[in-house]
This record gives structure tokens, sequence and C-alpha cells, in this order.
């Protein structure tokens, strides 16, 4: 019959980290943020704008997890589009308001 061999266990060492924990990302936040400055409030792109620069900073540093850099860079990215949007907007709303009572002086 065959002998059972027995398997050497190796004790495994505790390992020890110096680096403190990686704090999560808030990536799906950002994005949230960024597409409803698109769509509705460009104030939540502002918000989007800042908290993806902050969390993509802290990503580079080392201190945050950088799982969630995609969804922070178009959560970002939608910020910034909807911040111009909503300038080019108000621009051409303010445009058009001034010059329609000249566009009516002129009939």
């Amino acid at each position: 019959m065959a002998e059972e061999q027995e398997i050497p266990v190796v004790p495994v060492e505790a390992q020890v980290t110096t680096q403190p924990p990686l704090r999560p990302h808030r990536g799906v936040v950002i994005l949230v943020l960024g597409i409803l400055g698109i769509v509705c409030c460009f104030i939540c792109g502002i918000v989007a704008w800042v908290l993806g620069n902050g969390d993509l900073r802290e990503m580079d540093a080392g201190t945050m997890d950088p799982t969630g850099r995609g969804l922070t860079k178009a959560g970002k990215i939608c910020g910034i589009v909807g911040v111009v949007l909503s300038i080019v907007g108000f621009v051409i709303g303010l445009l058009s308001s001034l010059l329609a009572p000249l566009s009516m002086s002129l009939r």
C-alpha cells in the first residue's frame, strides 16, 4: 500500500506594513456629480472638478486607492464640460437679452 506522505508546514511570518492603509476612492461620486453638472446644475460640475483634482493628486501621492482613477478622471472631465457649457449658455443668454432690444429698434 502507498504510504501517506507528510507535507511539511512552513510557518508564515506576520507581514508588517509600515504604510498606512489607502483611503478609498470616490470615483463613482465624482462621476455622478460630473454628469449632474452637464445635465442640470453647474455647481455639481464645479464640485466634481475640484474633488477630481484633489483625488487624482492623492492617487499620485499614493495615499488613495488608485483603482478608481478612470472613474475619477471621467467625472472630472464631465464636470469641466458642464461648467464650460453653463458659461457658454450664460454668455449666449446675456448677449441675446442685450441684443434683443437692438433688433426691435431696427424694424
